[in-house]
């Protein structure tokens, strides 16, 4: 039976990373994992529930924006929950102001968001923490002249309606919500709470974390878990004595960030791996766990078959959800004018999940009726072609010829922007990793 095209269009919308703990959702989700040179998040587990899961660990994930992260490290919150774990994930960009991040404005975040996870726990020792979250609403609210602060008064922060109890969800959710919306606000919390930032990991663990592992292993709980997402969409913009933002934050003040005592798992900026700091990175944090293409060509230029298989069934999975796989492949002409403009979708979107999507949801639009066409959808692929070559200057055209011929990436700031613009894939199978421009460019008569 033809699904609704309306249904259809809301099940590709390209931005919705799939929730696996909700049945719906999981439906929809594909194992690329095979294609992708291992079962990475398995690893990610596997370090936390296995090896150490009494000792803080902290892991460092990475890949395209857009390639599937999110989705995947809500699969992990899933199998770590189910492995008794109390995990808490979110997305960063909800409470940092990514092009103006500092190590205070991370940490405050995750103990605001841990704090409010374990709302019914009661950690009656928070002195440290009380006297630090005082003194930044003095400060705070002092710094606004005339102007009704929402930022809670002294005597109301930190204090819960039951006596003396600390809340953290209260007091720091408040002060983190003000400041992402205030620049200013923002530079006067980081430098009040910037000279005393070990004093706020050090309050933060032992009258937050620690406790709260302490009674949740009196619940029968393993651990606690924090999964920071959207780290990886950070700005590059210049920090203190210029210093890119990406690197101050992860190499200079990377030792802060792996000192919270429980298990932390960050998304990180892709571009880093190519830049001159990478060394530097290593030596804070375990090599960081990469997230590549689904490969559409293998390294020799032939069709990637596996990878091809998967990306079909990702889209015919968005349609056809409660089928199996040969049934959703025997179901192509309801949806497509043919197999090939399916495998012509696959191909362009060079194994990138969302420009894949994006892609597709547009087409779906355009056209708006069953079957999708292939001339509509060379329209929407020299559309996005089009708005892609826009920005880019001939010295990084020249950069993606070199990585046309070469596949392989240098240690360059060049290379770093091709990256982080999505110009240039990386790909890993069968232990070889290889880099690709993205096929939509590779079209463009300048390459």
């Amino acid at each position: 039976m033809t699904p609704d095209i309306r249904d259809f269009y809301r099940a590709t919308e390209p931005g919705r990373a799939l929730v696996c703990a909700n049945p719906e959702d999981r439906k929809y989700y594909i194992d690329f994992s095979t294609v992708r040179g291992g079962e990475i998040i398995d690893k990610l587990k596997n370090k936390i529930t296995f090896f150490m899961p009494d000792r803080p660990t902290c892991a460092l994930f990475t890949g395209h924006i857009g390639c599937g992260k999110s989705t995947e490290l809500l699969r992990l919150k899933m199998e770590l929950e189910k492995a008794g774990f109390h995990v808490v994930y979110f997305a960063s960009s909800d409470d940092l102001e990514l092009t103006d991040v500092d190590i205070v404005d991370v940490l405050l975040a995750i103990a605001s968001r841990i704090s409010h996870s374990l709302e019914s726990i009661q950690l009656l020792q928070t002195s440290k923490l009380k006297a630090l979250l005082q003194d930044v609403s003095r400060v705070l609210n002092a710094d606004i002249q005339g102007i009704k602060a929402k930022i809670p008064k002294i005597g109301d922060v930190g204090i819960s309606g039951q006596g003396d109890n600390f809340t953290l969800s209260m007091g720091i959710g408040e002060i983190t919500a003000q400041v992402k919306q205030d620049a200013s606000l923002r530079k006067k919390l980081n430098q009040f709470l910037g000279p005393q930032k070990q004093q706020l990991l050090d309050a933060i663990n032992q009258e937050l974390i620690e406790p709260a592992i302490a009674k949740l292993k009196e619940q029968g709980k393993q651990g606690l878990v924090a999964i920071v997402d959207n780290l990886d969409r950070l700005d590059n913009s210049p920090k203190f004595g210029g210093k890119p933002q990406q690197e101050y934050l992860f190499v200079d003040q990377g030792e802060y960030l792996s000192k919270l005592n429980c298990h932390l798992v960050y998304t990180l900026p892709l571009a880093l791996k190519f830049s001159n700091s990478y060394g530097m990175l290593t030596q804070r944090f375990e090599d960081p766990k990469v997230l590549p293409m689904v490969p559409v060509r293998s390294h020799d230029g032939s069709e990637h078959q596996a990878g091809m298989a998967l990306l079909r069934q990702m889209v015919l999975a968005r349609a056809f959800p409660d089928l199996d796989a040969q049934q959703r492949l025997d179901a192509i002409p309801l949806i497509f004018d043919s197999p090939d403009t399916l495998d012509r979708l696959c191909q362009i979107s060079g194994g990138h999940v969302r420009d894949l999507l994006k892609l597709l949801n547009t087409w779906i639009m355009e056209e708006m009726q069953f079957p999708l066409g292939r001339q509509t959808l060379e329209t929407v692929i020299q559309s996005s072609q089009n708005d892609m070559i826009i920005p880019i200057s001939e010295s990084e055209w020249e950069l993606l010829r070199e990585v046309k011929t070469r596949q392989q990436v240098n240690d360059d700031t060049g290379y770093q922007q091709l990256i982080r613009s999505r110009f240039v894939f990386e790909y890993r199978d069968n232990g070889k990793v290889w880099f690709d421009v993205n096929p939509i460019l590779a079209e463009a008569g300048k390459l």
